[in-house]
């Protein structure tokens, strides 16, 4: 089955609009927004809202889950709500189409370029794989912390399995490769968690496990996405491959609370 994403947004009403105010969005000239471009403020106020702390201005994830957060605009209320999220030890990310400029009770902690990218043609096949792709739930936590802590495939929580669906890949009964669904808006599911043990690189795995779970959001009608940090031209050349494009490039802002960073005596650091 074939899907393209233009029919798809043309077709989906969205149940809010990010940033635009209510009483512009008859008379604005300018075209909507496209919704993965307010990706994680749409899923903690949609698909995802059960996993949802925080108010009307500002949302975010558990932080057992994953670092991430939104403010549905950029005025100083909207900032204050999400720094009463922020706890002294407590990190967060934001994907925004323009840099992020917080007030200075935040201090920005790490600053990237991250391509979003989007998988417009949900007809290809899988890759055939000699190993067996396995389910992976609760139980298997411990494992997949630890390969994450090796292969650093990007955050990777306690709690992050509660996201979507995860599979593996096992080998001689330990966990070598995994992947599986992050954020999640009304007719796209974000993939994430890509990664597969050094040793085992090369036998196709992250293709394959990929390929599987794109099969599964296609069936269920959604169009698959992931985010890349540009830098990263080896896994940008195999997403290509797998047939993803660019849809946008967005910004990475990690912040914390700047009274904390100066009590702990850390620097700042921006960049890799």
């Amino acid at each position: 089955m074939s899907h393209n994403i233009y029919e798809l947004v043309a077709n989906e009403r969205r149940r809010s609009w990010w940033i635009m105010p209510s009483d512009e969005r008859g008379t604005s000239s300018e075209p909507d927004p496209h919704p993965l471009d307010a990706v994680i403020w749409r899923a903690l106020t949609g698909v995802q809202e059960n996993l949802a702390e925080g108010d009307e201005r500002a949302r975010r994830y558990p932080a057992a889950v994953a670092p991430f957060a939104a403010t549905r605009d950029t005025e100083p209320a909207s900032f204050q709500s999400l720094l009463a999220l922020v706890s002294d030890e407590d990190q967060i990310a934001l994907f925004t189409t323009e840099e992020l400029e917080p007030p200075p009770a935040f201090l920005v902690t790490r600053a990237d370029s991250v391509d979003q990218m989007v998988l417009e043609d949900t007809g290809a096949r899988a890759a055939h794989l000699s190993a067996a792709i396995v389910a992976l739930g609760v139980a298997d936590v411990p494992e997949m912390l630890a390969l994450a802590r090796v292969t650093q495939p990007g955050p990777f929580g306690p709690r992050t399995v509660e996201l979507g669906d995860y599979i593996g890949i096992r080998q001689r009964g330990a966990l070598v490769a995994m992947a599986g669904e992050r954020m999640r808006i009304a007719g796209f599911t974000e993939i994430s968690a890509v990664c597969v043990e050094a040793a085992y690189r090369g036998h196709g795995f992250a293709v394959g496990l990929v390929g599987s779970l794109v099969s599964s959001i296609a069936v269920r009608g959604e169009i698959p996405f992931l985010h890349v940090f540009s830098s990263n031209h080896a896994a940008i050349a195999l997403y290509r491959k797998l047939g993803f494009s660019l849809r946008r490039r967005m910004h990475l802002t990690v912040l914390a609370r700047a009274e904390a960073e100066a009590n702990s005596g850390h620097s700042q650091h921006i960049g890799k």
